[in-house]
C-alpha cells in the first residue's frame, strides 16, 4: 500500500535519454498519480500534435521519492 502525501516524480524515458523530473508532485495514492501522468501525456499530445510519431519508444515513468518505479506507461500507447 502507497503512503498518503507521498511525492511522485514523472520521468520520460526511453532507451537512449531519460528527460527527469526534479520536482514532482504530491499525491495520495499511485492512482492519483497514474491520474497526473495521463494528464501530463494529454497535455504533451496537445503541444507535440502530429510530431507524436517522434516520441515512439518513449515512456511516462512514475518514480517514487526513494527512487523506486511505480509505474511505467507508454507514449505512443496512451496516446490515441
Amino acid at each position: 500500500m502507497v503512503n498518503p502525501e507521498m511525492r511522485c516524480f514523472f520521468h520520460l524515458v526511453n532507451d537512449h535519454e531519460e528527460i527527469v523530473d526534479n520536482t514532482g508532485i504530491e499525491v495520495h495514492d499511485l492512482e492519483s498519480a497514474k491520474d497526473q501522468a495521463q494528464l501530463a501525456i494529454t497535455e504533451l499530445r496537445h503541444e507535440i500534435g502530429e510530431d507524436i510519431a517522434d516520441w515512439s519508444g518513449w515512456r511516462l515513468n512514475i518514480v517514487c521519492s526513494r527512487g523506486t518505479l511505480l509505474h511505467s506507461m507508454a507514449l505512443n500507447n496512451t496516446v490515441h
